[in-house]
């Protein structure tokens, strides 16, 4: 008596189509394996079975007609071809490296502003002309001193306006101020009037 209709019989043939098709998946997979391997310059894998016999009987062959008369059995072997993934990859290196090479030649442009400090003193008889040999004592890499003038504040005392050109890279504006406010014995207080890139 048949349990349903034959289902016990389309069940165990789906059985074995199911594990054909598992062997299969497999012997697909360990060949995508292979050829990923030998495109990405890896070893290439062992010939199959079928491939290295036609390759021997080759070998055979050869030796039979191979009649050498010279001293010089050591040839040199050839270079193993290159593939092209090897090529593409090559080149693409190549490129990669001249690209380098041009942007480190290549001279980042010098970013510089132009600095307005405004220097005010404790009291009028602050000596001005001290205050502003004092500033301009300050020297620091990418630093130059410009003109300067005295501006009234008022009730006779007068701040020293000072411009300046730095170099961004290599001067800090707070670094600065900083170094001119610790000329305490002359400065009251530093602000920055005017920054402007060059």
């Amino acid at each position: 008596m048949q349990l349903f209709g034959g289902l016990e019989g389309r069940i165990e043939k789906l059985e074995a189509e199911n594990a054909h098709l598992f062997n299969v998946t497999n012997i697909l997979a360990k060949r995508l394996a292979e050829l990923e391997k030998s495109l990405d310059g890896q070893t290439p894998a062992a010939p199959t079975k079928a491939a290295a016999a036609p390759a021997a009987k080759k070998v055979e062959e050869s030796d039979d007609d191979d009649f050498k008369f010279s001293d010089d059995e050591d040839e040199k072997p050839a270079a193993p071809k290159e593939t092209e993934m090897q090529k593409m990859k090559r080149l693409a290196a190549e490129k990669k490296a001249e690209a380098d090479k041009k942007a480190k030649d290549k001279k980042k442009p010098v970013l510089k502003s132009n600095v307005i400090l405004d220097v005010k003193p404790w009291d009028d008889e602050t000596d001005m002309k001290e205050l502003e040999k004092a500033v301009r004592g300050i020297e620091m890499e990418g630093l130059v001193w410009g003109s300067s003038k005295l501006v009234e504040i008022g009730f006779g005392i007068k701040k020293l306006q000072i411009s300046t050109c730095i170099v961004d890279d290599l001067v800090g504006l707070y670094d600065l101020e900083d170094n001119v406010s610790a000329l305490e014995d002359f400065v009251q207080s530093v602000d920055i009037a005017s920054h402007n890139k060059i």
